[in-house]
C-alpha cells in the first residue's frame, strides 16, 4: 500500500469513528429537543358566544388560510367578536382543500367554522383558485392558480357543491370566485365578462340543489377605471353590465363588490371617473336598470391603509374616522347593503410592506388604536381573552 493509499484509509477510518461517536451525542440532542419542546395549547371551543353590536352590517376580512396553528384561529375570531363585528369574509381557496381530484382535506376549514360559529359569526366564504391538476399542462403553458379553463367549470362546481352540502346551515354565503373583472384574478388573460357568467351558470343551479338556502355572490368585483383592451382589467361599473348583457341575472343572488377609499373620505359623492368608498353606489344604480334591485350588495372588502409613505395612505387618525364613517354611512344610507367587511383584520405573519397598515390587529394580537375604536363604536364587549 504506497502512501496516497494509506492516508486514504486512515481518513477514512477516522471519519467512520468521529461519526460512530456523533450518534449517541445526535441522539443525545433530539432527545433534549423532544424533552424542552414547548407544549401543545389545549383549545376549549366554550359555551356559544353572540356578537354584541349597535351596528349588524359591519364586517371584517379575516385572513385565516394560512393561519396554521388552530388556537391563533380561535383568538382571532374571539377578537372579531370582541370588536363587535357579525360578519367575516374568509378565502377557502380549492387547490388547499381538493389538491388531488376528488379528494378532500377539510380539516383547516373546519376548524375555521367551527370557531367562527361558535362566536357567533356569519362567514361569507370566498371559493377560487384552481388546483394544479385542473390547469393547463405547465410543460404545455405556464399558469397561475386564478387561471381556470372553461372546460374545468364543471369541477369547480364539484367543489362548490362538496363545500356547500358539507357546511349547510353553517356557511349560507359563497363568492364564487375574485375580481375577475382584473386581469391577473383571470389567469393573467384578457377578462372575459360572458366567460365569468358561464362560470356561474355552470356552478349556480347545482350550489343551490346542494344547499336551497344558499346564497351565491357574484362578481366581487375589483374598484377599477381601466378602459376597453387595456391588459390590466376593465372598469367595474362596465363590467357588470357586460355580465348582464351575457345573461347573469338568474345566476346569482347577490352581489359581491370591493370598496377601498383610498385618500377620499368615505361620503364623497361616487362618479364614474374615480375610485372612492360610495363607487358601490353606481354598481347598484346598474342592478337597478337591469331590474336587479332586489339583490343585495356585500362590501367583501373596503377600507384605508395608514401606511407612512405609501401614496394611497392616509393619516391613522383620518383611517379610524373613514372606517367608522363608512360603516355609518352604509347603515344610514344603504338599505341594499347587506354587510361592509374592511380589508383586513389580521395577518398570519407580517407581509413586510403596505399591506400590514390595513390590519387592525399585529400579528401577535396587539389590538391596534382603529381596533378599539370601531369597538367602541359599536359596543362590543371590551374584555380581551
Amino acid at each position: 500500500m504506497d502512501l496516497i493509499e494509506r492516508l486514504r484509509a486512515n481518513t477514512q477510518t477516522l471519519l467512520c469513528r468521529i461519526q460512530v461517536t456523533r450518534l449517541p451525542l445526535l441522539a443525545l440532542a433530539l432527545l433534549i429537543l423532544w424533552a424542552v419542546r414547548p407544549a401543545p395549547v389545549h383549545l376549549t371551543l366554550g359555551s356559544p358566544q353572540q356578537v354584541v353590536t349597535a351596528n349588524p352590517s359591519v364586517g371584517v376580512h379575516t385572513r385565516l388560510t394560512d393561519e396554521v396553528e388552530e388556537w391563533k384561529i380561535q383568538h382571532t375570531l374571539q377578537m372579531v367578536r370582541q370588536m363587535g363585528a357579525p360578519w367575516v369574509v374568509e378565502y377557502f381557496p380549492w387547490p388547499y382543500i381538493e389538491l388531488e381530484d376528488g379528494k378532500f382535506n377539510w380539516s383547516h376549514s373546519d376548524a375555521v367554522i367551527k370557531h367562527a360559529e361558535n362566536q357567533g359569526l356569519t362567514v361569507i366564504a370566498r371559493l377560487g383558485w384552481a388546483p394544479w391538476w385542473a390547469r393547463p399542462d405547465p410543460d404545455e403553458q405556464e399558469t397561475t392558480l386564478t387561471h381556470l379553463d372553461a372546460e374545468h367549470y364543471d369541477d369547480f362546481a364539484d367543489f362548490v357543491v362538496a363545500f356547500v352540502g358539507r357546511y349547510r346551515g353553517r356557511v349560507n354565503h359563497v363568492i364564487l370566485w375574485n375580481e375577475p373583472n382584473l386581469s391577473f384574478e383571470w389567469g393573467y388573460r384578457p377578462v372575459d365578462p360572458a366567460g365569468y357568467v358561464e362560470l356561474l351558470r355552470a356552478v349556480y343551479p347545482r350550489a343551490h340543489a346542494a344547499n336551497p338556502d344558499v346564497i351565491v355572490l357574484a362578481g366581487a368585483l375589483a374598484p377599477t377605471l381601466e378602459p376597453e383592451g387595456s391588459p390590466v382589467g376593465l372598469s367595474d361599473l362596465t363590467y357588470l353590465e357586460r355580465m348582464y348583457k351575457a345573461g347573469a341575472a338568474p345566476y346569482f343572488d347577490a352581489l359581491a363588490a370591493h370598496a377601498y377609499g383610498l385618500t377620499s373620505p368615505p361620503e364623497e359623492p361616487p362618479t364614474a371617473s374615480a375610485i372612492n368608498f360610495r363607487r358601490v353606489e353606481l354598481l347598484h344604480e346598474i342592478m337597478v336598470a337591469h331590474s336587479d334591485e332586489g339583490k343585495p350588495i356585500y362590501v367583501t372588502e373596503a377600507g384605508w391603509n395608514d401606511h407612512p409613505r405609501w401614496a394611497n395612505s392616509v393619516r391613522p387618525a383620518q383611517r379610524i374616522k373613514y372606517t367608522i364613517g363608512a360603516y355609518e354611512w352604509a347603515r344610514q344610507n344603504w338599505p341594499w347593503c347587506a354587510c361592509v367587511a374592511m380589508w383586513a383584520f389580521r395577518y398570519p405573519a407580517s407581509t413586510l410592506s403596505y399591506q400590514d397598515y390595513y390590519a387592525f390587529v399585529t400579528t401577535d394580537f396587539e389590538p391596534k388604536v382603529i381596533y378599539l375604536e370601531v369597538q367602541n363604536y359599536t359596543g362590543g364587549i371590551g374584555t380581551l381573552p
